[in-house]
């Protein structure tokens, strides 16, 4: 470039000497058009060349990202779960100015009635004025106070469309005893219906003059205390307790009574092959008419049963391994995998191929076995939950394959749709709260013959939700949120 534009540029600045930089301007443009036209063959070659080389490259890298979005959205695309809907209208009212307490177990019959229990005993005593006996310092004790509302009979089923068609149970009756705190029922494939219980109470001999009141009652005076809580402090040094609810029972469908395996408060810890301790859930195996249950929150163990004798077959604790029944503390995430199962073993299912899940609810994990007990594997899910932990119960999709497993997780208020064969997470809904498709505890979980999934609620959740399945969809969230029905029209304007 000519010395003396550079001079010149140097002499002021622009803003300065706007005159000089006219000057500047025009005879650098000058300059510029002289070396251009002594060079400007080899420059223009030069630069053709790198110009097309930089297209190229541009046009390559250009390419290459629509590929890798387009890749994306097919990857995306290509990740499909089942898809639900919440019934807010499901079931229909009670008659009798019926409540229902904690419900704490579902399930589904080869007719595809629902079956669910719940706790009489656990309304407030604002709930049931009309129960003579209500529970509460506020009530007058012996006196119906007004014609709403009184407990429901604890099991009840109903059809497809959500009619009450049977209600029944609640009380002692010939040869066996009625939980003292209702857990868990199951509908088997022979249309018997297997009942559990959590109750540590008092057991029937030291209770003697109270009477069937005491059967999942309140106690006089307040509210009803059910335990769904980590007990992981218990510790069985010395003597076992003398849990009120060591057995199961089994009914037909009209509430005759059939069988009861264990005896009221005599079990004998984990390894006690006659009783059990404190069940939680039980599933009967169509194929052998084995009855396994997850006995769950006083023992620490899954045990089987013969379906028609009652008798004893085997059980195991955490791992395949003998049960223990020694205090491990509370959970602690950052500490080293636990050998042992915590309290409550809260579910054991059976896979039509012959796996049993097992929920290890305090733990944060599922551990997979044999049906004759031989450990497979295990998975965490959100392993950072404390208290009451997050695999309460599960369900499987309803396809010959059980593709999805459905877990009900009721610290953190969600369902989650797992990939069976690996056990991956490919979306949840649900949230905390009381309109329907909220959560508040959601306790367990089962499906019907044509995909839709039945939930129910514990402590002042109190309800029982359908959601319905609407087919495969692919997965746009990770988390869904409420799956409000996409029919439904809000006066609020849509977001955007």
């Amino acid at each position: 470039m000519p010395k003396r534009i550079i001079a010149r540029q140097s002499l002021c600045s622009d803003t300065k000497c706007p005159r000089r930089r006219m000057r500047y301007n025009s005879e650098f443009a000058a300059a510029a058009a002289t070396l251009i036209k002594n060079k400007g063959a080899n420059y223009m070659k030069l630069n053709l060349r790198t110009g097309l080389a930089v297209a190229a490259a541009v046009a390559v890298l250009g390419a290459a990202s629509v590929v890798m979005e387009n890749k994306s959205k097919v990857q995306a695309a290509g990740v499909q779960a089942p898809h639900f809907e919440v019934d807010p209208m499901w079931p229909k009212p009670l008659p009798n100015h019926w409540l229902m307490g904690n419900i704490i177990g579902v399930s589904v019959d080869t007719k595809d009635h629902i079956w669910i229990i719940h706790r009489q005993g656990s309304l407030e005593g604002m709930e049931n004025y009309a129960d003579p006996n209500p529970p509460g310092g506020k009530r007058v004790r012996g006196k119906v106070e007004s014609e709403c509302c009184s407990a429901a009979p604890p099991v009840l089923e109903f059809d497809e469309a959500g009619n009450l068609l049977a209600s029944w149970g609640g009380k002692d009756g010939e040869g066996y005893v009625w939980p003292n705190s209702n857990h868990g029922i199951t509908v088997d494939h022979k249309g018997n219906v297997w009942i559990g219980g959590n109750g540590r109470g008092t057991p029937p001999a030291a209770a003697a003059g109270r009477g069937a009141a005491g059967r999942g009652a309140a106690p006089a005076g307040g509210v009803a205390q059910p335990d769904e809580g980590n007990i992981s402090g218990l510790n069985r040094v010395g003597a076992a307790p003398l849990y009120h609810d060591s057995m199961i029972l089994k009914f037909d469908q009209t509430g005759k009574f059939l069988m009861q395996i264990g005896k009221s408060g005599q079990s004998k810890g984990s390894n006690d092959i006659e009783n059990l301790g404190l069940p939680a859930k039980i599933f009967v195996d169509p194929k052998t008419n084995e009855v396994f249950v997850a006995d769950g929150y006083g023992n620490k163990r899954v045990v089987v049963f013969d379906g028609d004798s009652g008798k004893y077959k085997r059980h195991w604790g955490a791992y395949g391994k003998k049960p223990d029944d020694t205090n491990m503390g509370p959970y602690d995430p950052n500490a080293p995998v636990a050998q042992q199962f915590r309290n409550p073993v809260h579910c054991a299912d059976l896979s039509l191929d012959g796996l049993l899940y097992v929920c290890d609810r305090p733990n944060d994990r599922i551990q997979v076995f044999k049906a004759d007990g031989t450990f497979v594997r295990e998975h965490f899910f959100y392993k950072q939950t404390l208290g009451d932990g997050s695999t309460w119960d599960i369900a499987f999709s309803k396809d010959a394959q059980q593709k999805y497993i459905y877990l009900a997780d009721g610290a953190n208020e969600k369902v989650h749709i797992l990939l069976r064969e690996t056990m991956e997470e490919l979306t949840s809904f649900g949230d905390g709260g009381r309109q329907p498709g909220a959560f508040y505890a959601v306790h367990s979980i089962a499906t019907d013959s044509k995909g839709n999934i039945f939930t129910t609620e514990t402590y002042r959740g109190q309800r029982v939700q359908k959601f319905v399945y609407k087919g495969l969809a692919s997965v746009v969230k990770k988390d869904q949120g409420v799956v409000w029905p996409a029919s439904a029209k809000s006066p609020l304007p849509a977001s955007k």
